[in-house]
């Protein structure tokens, strides 16, 4: 873990290092992305770039793993690791990614703080980075092995074999896999990344979860067009999936990922199952999964959306639940 001379530095200079993380990381997306252009084709989502979201999350999680180290300086933080890695694996991040963002990241960071960057300072932050790098690296290399894919090899193609019109801005996709092969195992509230190629060439990546069981050869996703608010875009690929994609065509997905998932392991344990809005297709994935297994488990469906025609999978919910012995289900608009 942390040495005992790192963490002392670390210590004193957290709060100036997050203080400043929202200027290091934009300065360290805008170098890397001008020397490694090639990251916004298929790896970084430029929409999250675009409103800081991808920013706020890497200041998030580096802050966060710096003090979870203080505060627990025997315990490792893998928790607050295991979405990252599972993240990481949707869209097929590589060990030799890591040694371009330590590149860049670095450089940023000594370009903000200056001459409060001495080499005692460095070489603590340095350490942090590796210390969750490798944790990172680690988890990630077991999702690759247990999906039985070579580190960054998580791309199939899908044959959509059925579009569904959910509501007006909503729709749902069946798919099964192209090649003919057995789909890849899944869990019920797991999510995959889907790529698809914009007008302008360059590829994108977005996640969706799996709306359906995770069972046979079939899988269905559910998509939101995004409608753009205060003076922010429209979400580009959920525009273009909506208004492009239908029955024959082929999408390119990731292998199914994600921490939070349905546990199966104890069957009598209640389940409560709470959603807002295009967040119900995660939940709606996991009360499919339940009804599909002949659960006796006592179930409670919370949902709020603006109203019941824009609530997405509204039918197949109430459905789910009529299905199960001990469910019931409370939405609000």
């Amino acid at each position: 873990m942390l040495s005992a001379e790192s963490a002392s530095v670390v210590r004193a200079t957290l709060p100036a290092v997050t203080g400043a993380l929202d200027e290091i990381a934009s300065r360290f997306y805008a170098t890397m992305f001008h020397d490694r252009p090639e990251l916004l084709d298929g790896l970084f989502n430029r929409g999250n770039q675009a409103s800081g979201a991808q920013r706020r999350a890497l200041a998030g999680s580096i802050a966060a793993f710096a003090g979870a180290l203080l505060d627990h300086p025997d315990t490792r933080p893998d928790a607050l690791l295991e979405r990252i890695a599972h993240k990481h694996v949707s869209v097929g991040i590589t060990d030799d990614q890591y040694t371009i963002v330590h590149k860049y990241l670095f450089a940023a960071i000594a370009d903000v703080l200056g001459d409060a960057v001495t080499a005692e300072v460095a070489a603590a932050w340095d350490e942090v980075y590796w210390l969750m790098a490798g944790a990172l690296i680690a988890m990630e290399a077991r999702l690759y092995h247990a999906a039985g894919l070579r580190p960054g090899q998580v791309w199939r193609r899908w044959t959509v074999v059925e579009r569904r019109t959910e509501t007006a801005d909503v729709v749902s996709f069946v798919i099964r896999p192209s090649d003919g092969r057995p789909a890849p195992r899944a869990r019920a509230g797991q999510y995959v990344s889907v790529r698809v190629l914009m007008p302008d060439g360059v590829r994108q990546l977005r996640q969706y979860s799996l709306s359906a069981a995770p069972g046979g050869e079939l899988r269905r996703i559910t998509v939101k067009r995004v409608a753009g608010t205060d003076g922010a875009p429209d979400g580009e690929v959920s525009n273009l999936l909506f208004g492009d994609v239908c029955r024959g065509d082929e999408l390119t997905l990731s292998t199914p990922s994600g921490d939070i998932v349905l546990d199966d392991a104890d069957d009598r344990a209640p389940v409560v199952l709470v959603s807002a809005g295009i967040g119900c297709t995660p939940l709606t994935g996991m009360l499919s999964h339940l009804a599909a297994l002949g659960s006796t488990r006592r179930v409670l469906v919370l949902h709020a959306d603006r109203s019941p025609a824009e609530h997405a999978l509204r039918a197949e919910t109430r459905e789910l639940v009529e299905r199960l012995p001990d469910a019931r289900a409370v939405f609000w608009y």
